[in-house]
C-alpha cells in the first residue's frame, strides 16, 4: 500500500524524494485511506507478547515505595536522581516505575477521568495471593473490592496516590469458564477472603 501511495503522488503530482508535495501529497492520501488500510494492515502481537512494565507518576517516591516495596514486597532496582526509582520481583529490571517528574506534590487524578484503571499484579499461586491478603490485613490496609472471576481471584484496593492495583491468581486455563459457544464467560462474584487466608502461611 505505502508504494502504491508512491507511485499515485509520482504520476499526479511529479512528487518524490523528500520534496514537500511528496510528503503532503502522502499525508493526504493516507487520511483518505485510513479506514481501508486499518483493514490491509491488520496486526496480531506475537503470542509470547506481554505486558513488561507500568510507570506510574506518583506524588511521593518515599510514600510510594512504603507501599510497592515495603508492603507488597517488590525490590528496588535502580534509582534515577531523586525523581525516579524502579522496583521488580525475581530479578527482573523493573515491573513498576516510579516517577515524580511531572507530578510532584501532586493531588490524584480525578477519578471520572480518562487514564489508567489499574495495574494488575499476577501471583504464581494461590497461596501467594492468600499470603498477601494476609499482609494487607495486618497492616489494616483498605481493599476496594475482592472477587472471583471464573479465570482468577482478585484483591482491589488503590495506591498512595490513588491508582488501582489489582492482586490476582489466575486458574489454570483449562478450569476458565466457556459458553454455550466455547467464548470465554468471565464473571464477577464475592470472592470468600475467610476461604483464601485458611491458605496463608
Amino acid at each position: 500500500m505505502i508504494k502504491q501511495i508512491e507511485i499515485i503522488c509520482q504520476q499526479f503530482y511529479g512528487a518524490t524524494g523528500i520534496d514537500n508535495r511528496n510528503i503532503s501529497c502522502k499525508i493526504v492520501i493516507l487520511r483518505l485511506f485510513n479506514h481501508n488500510l486499518t483493514k490491509i494492515m491488520k496486526y496480531t502481537a506475537p503470542i509470547q507478547t506481554r505486558i513488561g512494565h507500568v510507570h506510574l507518576k506518583v506524588a511521593s517516591l518515599d510514600r510510594a515505595l512504603t507501599f510497592y516495596r515495603d508492603l507488597l514486597g517488590f525490590e528496588e532496582t535502580q534509582r534515577y536522581g531523586d525523581g525516579a526509582v524502579f522496583v521488580s520481583a525475581g530479578g527482573y529490571h523493573h515491573h513498576i516505575g516510579l516517577n515524580t517528574w511531572y507530578s510532584k506534590n501532586a493531588s490524584p487524578a480525578p477519578i471520572h477521568s480518562a487514564g489508567l484503571f489499574h495495574t494488575a499484579i499476577l501471583y504464581p499461586e494461590r497461596k501467594d495471593l492468600a499470603n498477601i491478603l494476609k499482609r494487607l490485613v495486618e497492616a489494616s490496609y483498605p481493599l476496594t473490592g475482592a472477587s472471583d472471576h471464573g479465570v482468577s481471584q482478585a484483591l482491589y484496593m488503590n495506591d498512595p496516590d490513588g491508582n488501582g492495583v489489582e492482586l490476582y491468581w489466575d486458574r489454570p486455563k483449562d478450569e476458565w469458564p466457556l459458553d454455550k459457544s466455547g467464548q470465554l464467560a468471565m464473571v464477577t462474584e464475592p470472592l470468600d477472603l475467610d476461604d483464601l487466608l485458611k491458605l496463608a502461611d
